[in-house]
């Protein structure tokens, strides 16, 4: 039983060993089986490719938020044969369950990357003083993983891609690409046809469900003086309910939005379960021709008559490159690595990152707790009606874009997102806790007071980060993890603009919204290193994220797109790889900067705007 929990994607931990859950979870799969049988689903899982051809027009590496859409773009044209290599399996029936988020962490659907010790600076309070970095290692990829929050971004974001030399990536340009996308199922946000689109393979809409406390946050937020508006349209600094990636409340990853409604092409191939060791590059011509990768055992090579097209995400794509000869001379030299391409691959790594270590308490009922949806009647609402409170995206019930001091507030261009999450590192049996990281020092003296008890979080990022990190391999081993290093709180700036927002959070709790459920901050403990501040003062808050440092899992940049003259840049603005022919990029990696918001709507976007780039190149345009 506990083997086929694991198998689909469910990580080891509290949850698996606890016997009630470890019975329920099996159930909860077979009820949706039951049901989407009865209702006669028509989407069908793509078909896993056992024998691969000689060659194709296109390679694409990676079938996640990117890699799914450029496959289905490109098998429009009929002429064209297209392989899709994907590291992973398939998704499962537990990565469609949207409260079950957390669960598929540090599981068989994830990479499982950790970055490298950031002493005194951040992470401090994780075990080993590293932060995790969940990465989707499943078709649909990080879509799979994520919190199915649907965001574009701030305007501002796209004309500053721009304006650093990319024309065609201003926010008139991309937003078609957006709209191209998107099925929105909420009538209200559809009637604004320039920022929302109807009719496309991604469904977008508010989950059916959410507790009391959620609504509280946004009434709140206008106690604060800001908008309840959808932070998607023509402003973002607000307050709103989530938009989402689920369809009938369950997720809606790439995979089944893009590759499940293409599944009988006949030009298609999806070859599961195949890492990708290489690209092969001519050294002579500089041209990208085929694919080394390794499935079931053996290494295999395919061959590309036309591109490579490169969707690993902004961590394994940096990693491919390097391996293939294409990043900094110096570093693959020392690693033994023939120099295809001299050029600064790895270097400006972004993420949003901030702290979860706020938590509140209530004293009535209105919170997320394990116990009141792991339960029959609960999954029997879900499974048979598609309500009820599995419907939840991970616990995150509200956002925000906010301006802290240190923002033109003149401008929309919030410096702070908040993410409202209705529970905490204690509303569960030690899910949460485990895939946050935290030692248990960190958690038994500064959160176990409070287990039991019905608690909320504020989960703060930087919008726009102005620390950078960076990756190098490790080896030349394809199959050892990369050097992640984060750079989390390097530049200053990004410690205050989260203590700000601390200090914004705290001040809600005090809002007539919260105050209606009892609603305060917990402030029985300190953070373990922190005793010596004084409690919710601006040294103690530093203290406070520095200690307990959360990724937003909006890694993007280490491949930059970039003017020639711009000596980080790696792709041009057609998303091709300066000084090797035949292979693009398309995927977060190839952001100039982070979006202002969380980062899988703009990844989709991307690979939207890249397949028409493509298709334009190759003559197969519109």
């Amino acid at each position: 039983m506990i083997r086929d929990i694991l198998s689909s994607g469910i990580a080891s931990g509290p949850l698996v060993v606890n016997p009630l859950f470890a019975t329920l979870l099996p159930i909860l799969f077979e009820l949706l089986k039951f049901y989407r049988n009865a209702s006669d689903d028509p989407e069908q899982r793509p078909v896993d490719t056992e024998r691969v051809r000689y060659d194709y027009d296109f390679i694409v590496i990676g079938g996640g938020s990117a890699g799914a859409v450029v496959t289905n773009r490109l098998t429009e044209n009929p002429e064209w044969r297209v392989l899709l290599l994907e590291a992973g399996p398939d998704e499962s029936e537990a990565s469609d369950v949207p409260v079950l988020a957390n669960n598929l962490q540090l599981g068989s659907f994830d990479w499982q990357y950790k970055v490298e010790p950031q002493p005194g600076r951040a992470c401090i309070g994780h075990i080993g003083g590293r932060c995790n970095w969940p990465r989707g290692k499943v078709l649909g990829g990080s879509s799979v993983l994520n919190y199915m929050l649907y965001v574009r971004g701030n305007k501002g974001d796209y004309n500053e891609w721009k304006n650093l030399g990319n024309p065609g990536w201003g926010y008139e340009d991309v937003l078609p690409y957006f709209r191209k996308s998107e099925d929105n199922r909420n009538p209200y946000l559809a009637k604004d046809t320039r920022h929302h689109g109807t009719g496309g393979y991604l469904t977008v809409q508010e989950p059916p469900w959410h507790t009391p406390i959620a609504l509280a946050f946004v009434e709140a937020g206008v106690e604060m003086g800001y908008e309840n508006r959808d932070c998607n349209g023509e402003t973002q600094t607000g307050f709103m309910l989530p938009q989402a990636t689920i369809r009938r409340a369950s997720r809606c990853s790439t995979a089944k939005a893009f590759l499940r409604p293409i599944r009988e092409r006949e030009n298609l191939n999806i070859a599961l379960r195949s890492h990708v060791m290489k690209i092969l590059i001519d050294p002579d011509s500089k041209r990208a021709y085929g694919v080394k990768y390794w499935r079931d055992g053996e290494v295999y090579n395919v061959y590309a008559k036309k591109e490579v097209i490169l969707s690993a995400g902004a961590l394994n794509s940096p990693q491919i490159l390097m391996l293939s000869g294409v990043g900094p001379g110096y570093h693959l030299k020392h690693l033994g690595i023939p120099v295809m391409s001299d050029l600064s691959v790895g270097k400006n790594l972004q993420d949003h990152y901030g702290s979860m270590a706020l938590v509140g308490t209530t004293e009535q009922q209105v919170s997320i707790r394990e116990e009141r949806f792991l339960n029959i009647p609960s999954m029997l609402q879900y499974a048979a009606r598609a309500e009820g409170p599995l419907t939840s995206l991970g616990g995150v019930e509200g956002l925000a874009w906010i301006n802290t001091k240190f923002a033109n507030r003149s401008a929309d261009r919030p410096d702070l997102e908040i993410m409202f999450v209705s529970g905490s590192t204690v509303s569960d049996s030690g899910t949460v806790k485990t895939v946050q990281g935290i030692t248990d020092e960190v958690f038994e003296q500064l959160y176990s007071p409070i287990a039991g008890r019905d608690t909320f979080s504020f989960l703060l990022m930087v919008t726009r980060p102005a620390s950078r990190g960076f990756i190098k391999l490790r080896s030349k081993n394809p199959f050892e993890k990369p050097i992640f290093e984060a750079g989390y709180f390097e530049h200053p700036h990004d410690i205050k603009v989260i203590v700000e927002g601390m200090k914004f959070c705290i001040a809600m709790t005090k809002t007539k919204a919260f105050k209606k459920y009892g609603g305060k901050m917990w402030e029985g403990r300190k953070m373990p290193g922190c005793e010596h501040y004084v409690l919710w003062s601006d040294p103690y808050l530093e203290c406070l994220a520095r200690h307990y440092t959360n990724t937003i899992y909006h890694h993007s940049g280490s491949v930059k797109m970039g003017p020639s003259h711009d000596p980080e840049a790696v792709v041009d603005s057609r998303l091709k790889v300066y000084g090797i022919h035949g292979l693009r990029v398309v995927d977060a990696s190839i952001m100039p900067t982070v979006p202002s918001g969380n980062t899988n709507a703009p990844t989709i976007m991307v690979a939207e705007k890249a397949s028409d780039l493509i298709k334009e190149d190759w003559g197969s345009y519109p």
